[in-house]
């Protein structure tokens, strides 16, 4: 009630307005990664803040993924890792409430920034939470004149709504693999029912025109032909059971819900942060590319999990044209490329690249990381 007093008396109707406009685009979307950064930008829209991200946390407290927006590819890219989860980031995390601050540096848990971080001071972090879960954090910096209350009100509510999208989401997925799971019963049943009775009769007939081999020809190469028939129409009934059978578009996992599963199963026992980045729409790339796709990533994160030593990987997927382009880095130790070929399994990513009409190569230098880099058709 308190908080619908707040709105009435301090928030312009004008900003009410673009709440409910903001919270009905992020609730429509369909697809996790646009759901991030629907909220992300939708939130910067709302504060004013020149930056924003939102972090999405693994069981253990650890981040799985992490959606921004100000910072530019060419900034990104010279800072070189996405955040760590630590200091005023972490707090949030461990208190799971809202902080917002006019100099993030003046707060006891800050750690300051990495090298070619542009500078933030104002600052605005509020968590998401998925029933009494928290499934990441919302992040903003850099208002002109720093964050006001209502746009704390304004910013909570809207990762209220972030995070009811996020379990619908999960919800309607539960419910197709339901639906999927029961179709499969039915069409199970009805190839018992049908299909395999039809078949077994047709056996029978063909059993029982053995005993009248010495009968006239004419009626047994009439019957012969009837069953050549039966059996063609059950074979085209039974092509179209198969199809059936193919999950749909709608019941295949994503892309980047696969790969962030993957990532984090890969991970868990390990003190690395991996970040996932997929730029490219929901159905894209298709089976079998996808396949390979996803066997290239699991083959390049777990070889840098277990045998760099680094701090960071980051894994980025991206459509381009016709091509999908796989780009996994890491901060690790390095190795020689010419020699350390087979060991790397770079030959299964190479081999799994070729398979689907595309190429794989790595660059690695001692001491300072590694690179994989695929390329494949997207059809």
């Amino acid at each position: 009630m308190a908080v619908e007093s707040i709105l009435v008396n301090g928030l312009h109707p004008d900003r009410i307005r673009g709440l409910i406009e903001a919270a009905a685009g992020v609730a429509g979307q369909v697809e996790l990664s646009a759901i991030l950064r629907s909220t992300v930008e939708t939130a910067m829209d709302l504060t004013g803040a020149r930056y924003g991200a939102l972090g999405v946390l693994g069981e253990h407290g650890a981040l799985l993924d992490f959606v921004h927006a100000g910072i530019s590819d060419e900034q990104a890219k010279a800072i070189g890792h996405v955040p760590r989860g630590e200091g005023v980031l972490g707090t949030i995390s461990k208190r799971s409430q809202t902080v917002r601050l006019d100099d993030i540096a003046t707060h006891p848990d800050s750690v300051g920034f990495p090298d070619h971080h542009p500078p933030m001071q104002s600052f605005l972090g509020t968590p998401v939470r998925i029933g009494e879960r928290v499934f990441g954090n919302l992040y903003l910096t850099e208002k002109p004149g720093g964050f006001t209350e209502q746009d704390q009100i304004l910013v909570e509510l809207l990762a209220v709504t972030a995070g009811s999208a996020v379990a619908t989401l999960r919800l309607q997925e539960r419910l197709r693999r339901a639906a999927l799971h029961e179709d499969r019963e039915r069409i199970a049943r009805d190839l018992h029912d049908s299909i395999i009775q039809d078949l077994f009769a047709v056996g029978l007939g063909m059993q029982s025109l053995m005993g009248s081999v010495d009968g006239d020809p004419e009626a047994i190469r009439v019957r012969l032909d009837d069953f050549v028939d039966r059996v063609d129409t059950t074979i085209s009934r039974l092509r179209r059971y198969i199809f059936d059978l193919r999950p749909p578009v709608w019941a295949r996992p994503q892309l980047s819900t696969e790969l962030r599963t993957l990532v984090a199963e890969l991970s868990a026992p390990y003190d690395t942060t991996v970040g996932v980045h997929v730029e490219c729409p929901p159905d894209v790339p298709e089976p079998p590319v996808a396949d390979h796709l996803v066997a290239v990533v699991k083959e390049a994160v777990s070889n840098a999990l277990r045998h760099s030593g680094a701090e960071n990987i980051d894994v980025r997927v991206a459509c381009d044209g016709g091509r999908v382009i796989v780009h996994v880095s890491d901060d690790g130790r390095g190795f020689d490329a010419e020699a350390d070929y087979a060991g790397f399994g770079l030959g299964n990513m190479a081999r799994r690249a070729a398979t689907a009409g595309g190429s794989c190569t790595i660059d690695s230098i001692p001491d300072k990381g590694t690179i994989v880099r695929a390329e494949l058709p997207l059809r």
